[in-house]
């Protein structure tokens, strides 16, 4: 079994502050975004929902994806969102069942 590792971005509502991380566990990442379980930024700005994401192969790629993205200007991460999730649903009730 292989491993996966994914690149997110997370809010705390449309067009709201956005976050982009990576992470190996998305479903447990999504989650402790969801509750505040980690101190940071996220925490800090109620950051809950996981409007994003994306599945790479290696870690070396989402980590290069992460930092390219977290180097974008906000309008372009808006369009990444609005792609692929054009309403702005919490992704994590479709990851979790």
């Amino acid at each position: 079994m292989s491993k996966s590792y994914w690149v997110y971005i997370v809010t705390d509502k449309p067009f709201g502050t956005l976050y982009t991380g990576v992470t190996s566990d998305i479903v447990r990442r999504a989650y402790e975004h969801r509750n505040g379980a980690v101190d940071g930024f996220s925490k800090r700005y109620g950051l809950k929902i996981i409007v994003w994401c994306e599945e790479f192969s290696t870690a070396i790629e989402a980590i290069e994806a992460e930092k390219r993205i977290k180097k974008w200007r906000r309008d372009w991460k808006i369009d990444l969102i609005k792609k692929t999730n054009p309403k702005w649903d919490d992704l994590y009730d479709n990851m979790n069942g």
